[in-house]
């Protein structure tokens, strides 16, 4: 691989490899863009700052153990625990976000009602620091969503104001049974004066509205209430308070904590939710114990019907009869019947129930009523731990009932286990009752037995005797259930919730952590100098053009002649007319550039120089130079003229004041013989031949002979021939005419000029095309102390059938003519 492939390679992978310097220096280059665009964030963040509420983190702490009663025996288990504590402090943590849990917080605080005052940028909630309190009536409908404003009358009495513009109708909802309604409304604003304390009765509205006596009313300012959807506040709340263990070695140490704009709200929430969730906790964890209660005192009824009756039928016997007592004989065997009754009552009320029970396990599926075992006197160890057992998986499935999705596979597994334990509560009652059956036959024996000995007896006293057995029977009953309702109370009034307040919510100051206004400003700051340095090097990424010699030397290894200032002028006569500028300079540096390359040729030194000025496209300054630098050879005594080729787009001709009527087109057409085309300019040393006339076959004439002919002509009567070309990159026609150039300078304009145009000239170099080629960078800007800019306005385009304004149609016609037979060869 030569040096020169070497090199091209490099080039072209530098032309992805964006420059950290160049980079830096466009950033520096866009510092006012920068400048407002962090302004501009920092005035948004301010914007957003001032008109958010603040926010604020209020917590308490709560603890969730497993309180037994005090009152707790393995006789009298009316009471017990359902688990350990992970197990309490899971379900606490899952009910929080309960529908529910929060339907029942929502309602006990009335969330649903809001307290509003006007704000300097929004409406405030004003929550227990309202001036007035509105009382509504739960079974009527109340409007939804829209502003309901006080205006203070005097001591007694107000304003009520609502808005009803472009609405014919109102939602409304009762809070009591939740549904929603539409209201008709018939007029636009609602306007009237009512007194506080005396209630209210309006389509959308109904409740009393008290005055807050211990907040006084500020008349700048505007009140107003509202009423919310019920559901939409529920879920507003729901996630809202996190429960978290205070610490791994105090995990039934809840902290519960809560975030929101009003601490009051925050407090009110908190605790409630925390009362209420003891609250539930205790309910089921007593629902054992009200069940037993509730079947006591149906049972105790009974009992009680049955010894009225009794003692209603011994006082009877007493008046009928004279027996008031037996012989101690016979109280010894009355009181072993008496025992033998008890007995029998005793068994067969553990065999109602264990039916009873046997039943409802077959016939129900919600096993969280089934009454204690104990309450009728049934002590077996495993009926009363299935029992137990099946009522804890009954209540945790309620709980799950209210978090999850039917279906889910937790219930068949909290379904699989109930049966299981169901399947053998029912062979345990089985066998009890056998055994109980085997007792009762036993007692009923030994009852006969006894009673056939009291055969005997008069018939007065058999009687009194039976009426006896019955009375002391249901008196023995009741005090039994009289007990165990006793028991039951006792130990459901002494049962405490698993859950109770180690610490309660209260605001005692503090407690803010938004809005976080340093941050905000932070973030804009960052956003505001980041997005513009991003978009900054997007466009460098993007950016193909060539801002700096340092690329031109990357992207190529032809030679740099010269550089050209930006210089802002009313033609391209810069050299002429300003000739002590420091463009001036710069061309009378190509100038002394271009010598060198010359005297390394081996023509003659008496014939005439060309000189070829082309470049990658239109725009970058091609005719500028072409002038400028014919013009520094003219004004160095040397005799010079100015050829302009491009004959799609001519253009050196108006700089001159000269018109294109005549010019190369018509000489190589064999209209006009060379001299005839040249014209003398009103600068010294200085002539010129335009292009003439625009032909349709601009590359067919410039490869003609007459061409080269034209050219060695003037090589003898010229010191320099300077070639005003087409663009190289553009038309094939500059290629032609390199072939006449004794050097060639191809124009490169700064931010302007496409690193990709390079290739093409470097290819064309590296074949052998273009020899003699060098590179005159234009639009260069330089700063300093006394700076100077250098620039000038131009432009460019081609394409055939554009003439030009100054020719005749007949004109135009007749070069056409002619050109096409200079080419074709044919006679018209």
């Amino acid at each position: 691989m030569s040096d020169f492939d070497y090199e091209l390679e490099t080039n072209e992978s530098n032309q992805i490899n964006f420059d950290l310097k160049g980079l830096f220096f466009k950033i520096i280059g866009y510092w006012p863009l920068i400048l407002i665009s962090v302004l501009i964030a920092l005035g948004i963040a301010y914007y957003v700052n001032v008109r958010k509420q603040n926010v604020y983190q209020l917590e308490s702490l709560i603890s969730v153990e497993n309180e037994q009663s005090p009152f707790f025996t393995t006789n009298t288990s009316i009471s017990f625990n359902w688990g350990g504590v992970s197990g309490k402090v899971g379900k606490v943590v899952t009910e929080l976000n309960t529908r529910t849990h929060n339907e029942l917080v929502v309602d006990s605080l009335e969330f649903y009602k809001q307290y509003l005052r006007e704000g300097k940028y929004n409406l405030i909630d004003i929550y227990k620091k309202s001036p007035f309190e509105v009382i509504i009536d739960k079974t009527s409908p109340q409007m939804l969503g829209r502003l309901i404003e006080i205006q203070p009358i005097d001591e007694g009495s107000f304003q009520l104001i609502v808005d009803f513009e472009g609405l014919k109708s109102v939602g409304c909802q009762n809070y009591s049974s939740r549904n929603i309604e539409q209201k008709t409304i018939g007029q636009s604003i609602y306007n009237q004066k009512h007194t506080y304390g005396r209630g209210i009765s309006l389509p959308f509205f109904s409740g009393t509205i008290t005055r807050n006596s211990n907040i006084g009313y500020v008349p700048e300012s505007r009140h107003y209430f509202r009423f919310l959807n019920f559901d939409a506040v529920v879920n507003q709340y729901k996630n809202v308070v996190r429960a978290t263990p205070k610490s791994r070695d105090a995990s039934s140490i809840l902290r519960m904590q809560m975030i929101g704009n009003n601490k009051s709200r925050i407090v009110d929430y908190l605790n409630a939710t925390v009362e209420i969730l003891a609250r539930t906790e205790l309910e089921r964890k007593n629902l054992y114990a009200t069940n037993t209660i509730k079947f006591i005192d149906s049972s105790l009824a009974e009992v009680d019907a049955i010894l009225k009756a009794g003692t209603t039928e011994m006082s009877d016997f007493r008046r009928r009869n004279k027996v008031f007592d037996v012989t101690d004989e016979l109280a010894v065997a009355s009181e072993n019947l008496k025992e033998l009754d008890q007995s029998k009552e005793l068994e067969k009320s553990k065999l109602q129930y264990l039916n009873s029970l046997e039943n409802y396990l077959s016939t129900q599926k919600d096993y969280t009523k089934i009454v204690a075992p104990t309450s009728v006197g049934i002590n077996e160890a495993n009926i009363i731990a299935s029992v137990q057992s099946i009522t804890m998986l009954a209540i945790e499935r309620q709980k799950l009932e209210y978090t999850t999705q039917p279906g889910n596979v937790l219930f068949d597994d909290l379904d699989r286990r109930i049966n299981a334990e169901k399947n053998v509560l029912l062979e345990t009652i089985t066998a009890t009752k056998r055994t109980i059956s085997f007792q009762l036959n036993d007692i009923n024996n030994n009852i006969a037995k006894l009673e056939s000995e009291l055969r005997n007896l008069p018939e007065d006293q058999q009687e009194f005797l039976k009426i006896q057995r019955k009375l002391d029977l249901s008196i023995e009953t009741f005090n039994v259930y009289q007990s165990k309702l006793s028991e039951a109370k006792i130990i459901k009034a002494a049962n405490v919730s698993d859950i109770s307040f180690i610490d309660k919510a209260k605001d005692v100051g503090g407690g803010k952590i938004g809005p976080n206004t340093s941050l905000n400003y932070i973030m804009a700051s960052l956003l505001g100098f980041g997005l513009p340095i991003l978009l900054i090097f997007v466009l460098y990424l993007l950016d193909n053009n060539i801002h700096n010699t340092g690329e031109v030397e990357k992207l190529s290894r032809i030679p740099i002649l010269g550089l050209i200032g930006k210089f802002i002028h009313t033609n391209n006569l810069v050299v002429f007319e300003k000739p002590k500028s420091t463009v001036a300079e710069s061309f009378r540096a190509i100038r002394s550039s271009l010598q060198f390359i010359y005297r390394q040729q081996s023509k003659s030194e008496e014939k005439g120089k060309t000189l070829m000025v082309t470049s990658s496209i239109s725009g970058e300054g091609k005719t500028f130079c072409s002038i400028n630098i014919s013009t520094v050879y003219a004004l160095s005594g040397k005799k010079t003229i100015l050829l302009g080729l491009d004959l799609r787009k001519p253009k050196i001709f108006g700089d001159f004041d000269l018109d294109n009527d005549k010019g190369i087109v018509n000489y190589l057409i064999g209209e006009e013989e060379l001299e005839n085309t040249i014209v003398s300019t009103h600068i010294e040393n200085l002539d010129l031949i335009s292009s003439g006339p625009i032909p349709p076959n601009p590359s067919e004439l410039l490869m003609s002979k007459k061409l080269k002919n034209a050219i060695d002509k003037l090589r003898d009567s010229y010191d320099f021939i300077v070639l005003d070309t087409p663009p190289l990159g553009l038309v094939a026609d500059a290629l032609e005419l390199s072939h006449y150039a004794d050097a060639t300078i191809y124009m490169i304009r700064f931010d302007y000029t496409k690193k990709g145009m390079l290739q093409l000239v470097n290819a064309k170099y590296k074949n052998g095309e273009v020899k003699n080629i060098s590179f005159v960078l234009n639009f260069y800007k330089y700063k300093a102390r006394y700076g100077y800019g250098y620039g000038y306005g131009y432009g460019y385009g081609y394409g055939y059938g554009s003439y030009g304004n100054s020719y005749h149609k007949n004109e135009k016609q007749s070069i056409w003519v002619k050109a096409e037979k200079l080419i074709t060869g044919k006679k018209k």
